[in-house]
């Protein structure tokens, strides 16, 4: 959007350099428990700054407030997923399914191998479903779960997961920013798909070697007592059985078979309560805190666990620090997170400070190499600012769409580039609806798990590199002025 007269450079940077200014002295003054409100009230100010400064440059209040409510809009899907993901963790705590999933992990996984497990593992799922979201709010947690077992750093188990799960919803045909992509390209899905192979591969090799290192450096001591302890303790709390494992088994098959994620969701919240009346009565009758029939502890039972805070008093303290979750309320905090990010990217928006900063950072590009690099900087700059990964790829996708052309690049070249530096950057900014999402999820903060998410922080990496290395730069035949020409000119 343009405002009503030019905007300059450093006046579009002064919002950007306020809410990163505070969003680092909360970092420092509250730690991990910026999510808890802090981070929120510096979107807010900063969308405040955006908004006078906007106002002072001739921009109307109703242009600013429409901005704000569409933005708002298009993050309401993201936010009923996440309502329902904190629903279907507490119905899968109640009826056993996370902590099957943990107890049968226990039994198989060795934990020299168990990072390199956890990132194969979460890249096929997340490959088989399309949905890094779905894979971490089931398997992810799981995975967690066992790697808390075993003794090693929150973070680093995150970070295994979250490689995983990106690498598999970027290379996933079902995905939903697999097929935006090559849509704002112009490309098709397979080509797009293909042609991303040459950055995400040499990525992926690199950090499962680094997490195999890791993992085979690794002291564990005395984890296969502490294992023993905890298998013992969710035996004695929880009936567990194989027929518990139907539950994420169904609901990977429904999202498979493409039904939409609220309702797959909700499916899958609504099976664990249903198999938790069935399998779990104990654990109904110690979560219900009311007498009376079974029925009536059941339905309290799954209502705390659809909304509130439930948990499994354990004497051993993994097992009880591990089960418990906060069901849809827990989620609120991120809700208002994701609320207040779209309000600051919608007063940006309005304001035309986001079209400026992009125009200055295109008048800098002068070869493919650098072509590349803006655009995946522009990306993760959208991440930032607008905090929503969709936005980091059509945004981008549009602005550099023309530039790409002009230098004879295939449509293939941008639809990567934008999921190398759009997709697996998302869930490393804290406010970004994915990084709000997956910190939430885990219980880990993003600060923590960042340094390890190693694939999402080689892959924009690689493909800067190749990039300016021209390897495999596929170029439009001279004949075919479309861009689509059959067979392909690399160099």
């Amino acid at each position: 959007m343009s405002t009503s007269r030019p905007v300059p450079l450093f006046i579009a940077l002064i919002p950007i350099v306020f809410l990163v200014f505070f969003l680092a002295a909360n970092v420092l003054i509250f730690g991990d428990a910026t999510l808890d409100g802090s981070n929120q009230i510096i979107l807010l100010l900063a969308a405040a700054v955006t908004a006078l400064i906007a106002h002072f440059q001739g921009v109307k209040w109703k242009k600013t407030e429409k901005a704000i409510l569409h933005n708002i809009g298009k993050a309401m899907s993201a936010i009923l997923i996440l309502l329902l993901i904190g629903s279907l963790a507490g119905t899968w705590l109640l009826s056993g399914v996370v902590p099957a999933m943990v107890y049968y992990g226990l039994q198989i996984i060795h934990p020299k191998v168990f990072l390199l497990t956890a990132i194969v593992v979460s890249g096929l799922v997340s490959l088989a479903t399309g949905s890094s979201w779905s894979t971490i709010a089931t398997i992810g947690v799981a995975l967690l779960g066992i790697g808390k077992a075993l003794g090693m750093h929150e973070g680093l188990v995150a970070g295994a997961i979250i490689s995983g799960a990106y690498f598999g919803d970027k290379m996933s045909p079902l995905s939903d920013t697999t097929n935006l992509a090559p849509a704002i390209a112009g490309t098709d899905l397979f080509t797009h798909i293909r042609y991303m192979t040459i950055t995400t591969a040499p990525s992926l090799i690199i950090a499962v070697v680094i997490f195999t290192v890791i993992g085979f450096l690794s002291d564990f001591g005395d984890a296969s007592q502490n294992i023993d302890a905890v298998m013992h303790a969710v035996e004695k709390e929880f009936f567990i059985s194989p027929v518990l494992l139907l539950v994420p088994v169904i609901l990977i098959l429904i999202i498979i078979k493409k039904i939409p994620p609220v309702p797959a969701l909700l499916t899958g919240a609504l099976l664990g309560g249903l198999f938790a009346i069935i399998f779990q009565p104990q654990v109904i009758r110690n979560i219900s805190g009311t007498g009376g029939s079974y029925a009536l502890q059941s339905y309290a039972s799954f209502m705390k666990a659809m909304f509130g805070d439930i948990s499994i008093d354990s004497d051993n303290p993994v097992v009880h620090e591990l089960f418990k979750t906060s069901g849809m309320r827990g989620m609120l905090n991120t809700v208002w997170l994701i609320l207040t990010a779209m309000i600051f990217g919608g007063t940006m928006e309005a304001a035309g400070f986001l079209a400026r900063i992009s125009r200055a950072i295109m008048s800098r590009v002068h070869s493919t190499g650098s072509l590349i690099l803006s655009t995946i900087s522009t990306s993760i700059f959208f991440n930032l600012t607008a905090s929503d990964q969709y936005i980091s790829i059509v945004v981008p996708g549009h602005m550099y769409a023309k530039s790409y052309q002009e230098k004879g690049l295939k449509p293939e070249v941008l639809s990567r580039t934008l999921e190398d530096g759009g997709t697996l950057t998302s869930v490393l900014v804290p406010w970004n609806t994915c990084g709000a999402t997956q910190s939430r999820v885990l219980g880990v903060s993003t600060w923590t798990y960042l340094p390890y998410c190693f694939f999402n922080l080689i892959n924009p990496l690689v493909a800067v590199a190749i990039g300016y290395m021209g390897y495999k730069i596929r170029k439009i035949d001279p004949e075919d002025k479309s861009g689509k020409s059959s067979v392909p000119v690399e160099s």
